[in-house]
């Protein structure tokens, strides 16, 4: 991954913005779709242009040098990468921005920067790479905090030991993606974890938010490859014991995976590595039929053969992503210890079973290889990779392009996703936007897929944020409602919430808000994410 200068408003870095003939291109695409839809590019302010409110803390002097208030940096710290996060940085409109940036390069630190934040009323929001789609490192935490600091945990991105007869690694939290790679490389280890996010986003986000990653079945989440965990809080540190699994009581790990910062900071974890995969099989699988391709997906997710990528988009999405006019399974394997042939084989076996075809022969490579991508899976793969740098620029076009997942059990996908599909066309409609709404199959189990809706469609510029929470709120109700979760991999936020209170019961819920009053006792940690505190600062 090349450096580059990080966009403060959008996704990752200025120099990879959709330009040009790019740009051209994807214009002409939409207008293809959607040909009544005003496209006038809406460059982003300049971050001289909005006015901030003063820092409102003073910061300890031991601490200042690892303090920020440069105005491009509070401001890129104050949202995540959610469409109506990026929509509303182009508008201007960041109401909640953070005092200051504070980066810790120690653990020492990090309890200290506590220790101020408790002792004055200051609200902390841990934050990683910044990628949060759902409100969660947002400063928007309230009136009762005299201020809030945005605890970037970056500079703490160190592989601190390597356990190569275990096959673990002891990592600090604020590793992103690359750069823990490229310290398990030498070893010829890799977590083997690469969400969308892969490049903008750190370890301890993903365990701070139940992240999922690269593998399609088994090892789904980041749950999977935590061995176990060492956290900040308030009240003191907590840190789990290494082991390969455990009987003894409800998990500690447990209760920080998916806290969101709202119990402590995570500072480092031990992960579960494997080796670098040789061996690779990957086809691209077309279905005429979809509800044929979800059968083959089913039978795939309970034949025990676990492939690494099981991805199957419907005709819509294949259409705007792959160039396909048909249903396309992306179907891949991959090991470090043997070929693959005869998994894909038999993978290949079943879809066939259920009407697929395969317009080009499997491709079977060994790492000694070249491999030569070619197809409907590997336009969508490059596709998938440009993904949030083309939501960005259609987002300054006035379109709607956002995502949101879910995951259900086997039998009640179709209804789930007609209930989707028919609440977010009506908040369409009562919005006034013209679009089409999109799914894949990111993550199967034996038991139930995780769908992964898209929406595009054609809004007014000035509206869309409206429009688009309209339409996230629709979609959420009729997840809800029809028993599927309001995430499977995206975190709660501040923006699931709502929905979040309502999946949970009531008595965890309670469990919960008295586990955050003993180890955040004055409710300073990402406040308004996962659970209320019990009390605020001054009451």
């Amino acid at each position: 991954m090349k450096a580059g200068t990080r966009s403060w408003w959008g996704w990752g870095n200025d120099e990879d913005a959709v330009v040009g003939v790019e740009r051209e291109e994807l214009r002409r695409r939409t207008g293809r779709l959607f040909p009544d839809a005003d496209l006038t590019v809406h460059e982003a302010p300049p971050v001289a242009s909005f006015d901030l409110v003063p820092c409102r803390v003073e910061v300890p002097a031991a601490l200042a040098p690892l303090a920020s208030h440069d105005a491009r940096d509070r401001l890129a710290h104050s949202h995540g990468q959610a469409f109506r996060d990026v929509v509303r940085a182009l508008l201007g409109r960041l109401p909640h921005v953070p005092d200051l940036v504070v980066r810790p390069t120690s653990e020492a630190e990090v309890l200290h920067v506590l220790e101020w934040c408790g002792d004055a009323g200051i609200a902390v929001v841990p934050y990683g790479g910044g990628s949060s789609v759902v409100g969660g490192v947002e400063p928007r935490v309230g009136d009762e905090y005299t201020g809030v600091v945005s605890l970037d945990l970056t500079s703490m991105d160190r592989v601190l030991a390597i356990d190569r007869t275990s096959r673990a690694a002891l990592v600090q939290a604020g590793a992103l993606g690359p750069r823990l790679e490229e310290q398990l490389r030498p070893q010829g280890l890799t977590l083997r974890f690469f969400p969308q996010s892969f490049e903008f986003s750190t370890l301890g986000g993903w365990l701070a938010t139940r992240a999922g990653g690269h593998f399609a079945t088994a090892l789904t989440h980041i749950d999977d490859l935590t061995e176990s965990l060492r956290v900040v809080t308030p009240a003191g540190v907590v840190e789990t014991r290494r082991l390969p699994g455990s009987g003894a009581g409800p998990s500690p790990d447990r209760m920080f995976l998916g806290s969101e910062g709202s119990l402590g900071v995570i500072t480092q974890a031990w992960v579960r590595l494997q080796d670098r995969p040789r061996w690779r099989a990957g086809a691209s699988v077309s279905f005429a039929d979809h509800e044929a391709g979800v059968e083959a997906v089913r039978a795939l997710s309970q034949s025990g053969l676990q492939p690494a990528n099981c991805r199957l988009l419907d005709p819509m999405e294949a259409l705007i992503n792959a160039g396909s006019s048909t249903s396309v399974l992306v179907l891949g394997f991959e090991s470090a210890d043997h070929p693959v042939d005869a998994w894909s084989a038999r993978a290949l076996e079943l879809c066939r079973d259920h009407g697929g075809t395969l317009p080009e022969p499997p491709r079977l490579t060994d790492s000694a290889e070249a491999a030569a991508r070619t197809g409907a899976a590997d336009t969508w793969r490059s596709s998938f990779l440009r993904m949030p740098y083309q939501r960005d620029a259609l987002a300054a076009q006035g379109m709607i392009v956002e995502t949101f997942e879910t995951a259900c059990t086997w039998d009640r996908f179709a209804s789930v996703r007609a209930a989707v599909d028919d609440a977010v066309q009506d908040a369409m409609r009562q919005v006034g936007a013209t679009g089409v709404v999109t799914c894949r199959l990111t993550h199967v189990y034996p038991d139930g897929p995780a769908p992964y809706f898209g929406v595009y469609a054609a809004g007014e510029w000035g509206r869309t944020v409206e429009q688009w929470d309209e339409i996230k709120q629709a979609a959420s109700e009729a997840l809800i409602a029809s028993g599927a979760t309001i995430t499977h991999h995206h975190a709660v936020g501040r923006d699931h919430r709502p929905w979040y209170d309502r999946q949970r019961p009531d008595l965890f819920a309670a469990a919960l808000r008295a586990g955050k009053a003993v180890l955040d006792p004055a409710g300073i940690l990402n406040p308004g994410v996962v659970v209320d505190p019990l009390r605020r600062p001054g009451t």
